[in-house]
């Protein structure tokens, strides 16, 4: 079966949904998503969206912050174009009815580490989920928009998959399976946007949904794009420690209205030991000195206390996070939380421009499958959903300027099944992918040595073998084609680490400890 549209774009959160609504009013646009609308990333998000908004604050501070937290590894066009393109985005988002907490009737801005003012705007500790369901009303509202979800893309389709053999590397579109019947399907397009989200299920602990395998990172390099600084993982340093709930964060600001790190054996208040900035220090500072109380001491997590706030601040300010905490026994406005660090998001990913552009034509990336130069080392707190919106509007800008460039698609072969069956073995899919995610951990977690990156080198070599193999003998599903972007992500990030000579913002080494003194972007070349 096969669909076509003039727009194509490839996930449904923020980045996604925020093209879409730009393109719209113009072409006929179909967003794709592999489980449902909502599943992504940006519904999971707690703490905010960072803009210059309060008196006394200035775009050249939020830039110096993000260079700072970044280790200098950003291109400062970039997060200029970012930064100042915050505030805007703001005013949007409330046109379309995100309700932002406000007091005395202005924006209430809470603070973030590695932020020097206060410039994060906020619904509750769920500002992501209001986001999603305002772009969602109005995607769902719009005639020109087509929500398809349950279609997980197995590959883009190039030019080499033309009737007509061209080696042009032009993007057409994409191939997914339909969840419903399994079967794959054609999407063509004049143009296709991945905003596929990251990479965090590659790691044992994640605060990331389960659908963020790397999808959009491991189809755009096998199309033929550049890959930038997949060496640095973001570990968020405070997800929930319970033996059932597997991913559920404690946001960033309750570290930023108060909250401690403990050490629950000694019950000394740690992070002043390791930086002047204590828990408001940037992420990759936090997460490095958990790290070092939990194995300098046996723990299985620290203790995150905010009850010395007060009850009624606490729940006021954190009504998600209390609710959920007290079905699961704790209560936050009187005890600690045990947290520990997890994998939070991929600060590297596709090269793009500014326009949102990747090496092949007809091919748009917006959001965190990219590496656009605003992160660099080290993502700032609240910039991720800010470059959803900016680059989601500068992806729909550039097409709309370009639209007379982009040639309707030419006639694409179907996907061929006639040479595969359907796998009796499941059980290979369960635990391949359970292993990439363990080693991932242990070898390329927090801190690394070359050792440990050979050894996962060493495994996914042979990993390489047999799911390529599976691969080639059975029928695409949904498991298959994961696990398939899973190993492909690992991969690159593994020979990103293995590249980076030093130690710089989130990648840190013990057998480079230094930082070099010229920052240089890893880039990997298919």
């Amino acid at each position: 079966m096969a669909h076509t549209s003039d727009i194509l774009i490839i996930g449904s959160g923020a980045a996604g949904l925020t093209a879409a609504l730009n393109l719209a009013e113009r072409f006929k646009v179909t967003v794709l998503a592999k489980g449902g609308l909502a599943e992504g990333s940006t519904a999971h998000a707690q703490g905010g969206i960072a803009a210059v908004l309060e008196p006394g604050d200035t775009f050249e501070s939020h830039i110096e912050d993000t260079m700072i937290a970044g280790a200098g590894l950003n291109d400062r066009r970039t997060v200029e174009f970012v930064v100042e393109g915050a505030p805007r985005a703001i005013e949007r988002l409330i046109e379309l009815g995100v309700p932002f907490n406000k007091e005395a009737g202005d924006l209430h801005l809470t603070r973030e580490g590695g932020h020097s003012h206060r410039r994060i705007v906020h619904v509750n500790d769920a500002t992501g989920w209001a986001v999603q369901e305002a772009l969602l009303g109005a995607a769902r509202a719009h005639a020109n928009i087509t929500l398809v979800p349950d279609h997980v893309v197995v590959d883009l389709a190039t030019s080499k998959h033309e009737q007509r053999y061209s080696g042009a590397g032009n993007v057409w579109g994409v191939y997914a399976v339909n969840r419903a019947t399994g079967r794959v399907e054609l999407f063509t397009a004049n143009a296709t946007i991945l905003a596929t989200g990251g990479a965090g299920r590659t790691y044992q602990f994640s605060t990331a949904p389960r659908g963020a395998t790397g999808d959009g990172i491991a189809m755009a390099w096998r199309a033929g794009c550049r890959i930038s600084n997949m060496e640095f993982m973001q570990f968020h340093p405070t997800c929930l420690y319970n033996l059932t709930v597997k991913n559920f964060l404690i946001t960033e600001a309750v570290r930023g209205e108060g909250g401690r790190l403990i050490n629950p054996k000694t019950g000394h208040r740690f992070m002043p030991d390791y930086d002047e900035r204590a828990e408001l220090a940037p992420r990759d500072i936090v997460a490095r000195a958990i790290d070092a109380e939990i194995k300098r001491d046996g723990l299985d997590y620290v203790h995150l206390d905010i009850s010395h706030m007060g009850a009624e601040f606490v729940a006021h300010h954190f009504p998600t996070i209390h609710e959920k905490l007290l079905g699961l026994g704790i209560d936050m406005t009187k005890e600690p939380i045990p947290v520990v660090p997890a994998q939070h998001y991929t600060c590297g990913g596709i090269v793009i421009d500014l326009d949102g552009r990747t090496d092949l034509p007809g091919l748009y990336a917006a959001g965190e499958c990219t590496q656009s130069g605003l992160h660099g080392a080290n993502r700032l707190a609240s910039n991720s959903l800010l470059e959803c919106f900016v680059f989601g509007e500068a992806c729909a800008r550039h097409i709309n300027a370009h639209w007379d460039d982009l040639p309707p698609p030419p006639p694409i072969r179907p996907w061929d099944e006639s040479r595969v069956t359907d796998s009796d073995e499941e059980v290979v899919i369960q635990q391949n992918w359970t292993e990439i995610r363990r080693f991932m951990w242990n070898y390329v977690g927090i801190v690394r040595t070359t050792k440990r990156l050979e050894r996962a080198a060493h495994r996914i070599k042979m990993l390489t073998g047999e799911v390529g193999d599976y691969y080639g003998h059975f029928r695409v599903t949904p498991d298959l084609i994961e696990l398939r972007n899973l190993l492909q992500t690992a991969d690159l990030i593994v020979r990103s680490a293995l590249h980076r000579h030093e130690s710089r913002g989130l990648h840190y080494t013990l057998d480079y400890p230094e930082t070099l003194p010229v920052a240089v972007d890893t880039i990997l070349v298919p």
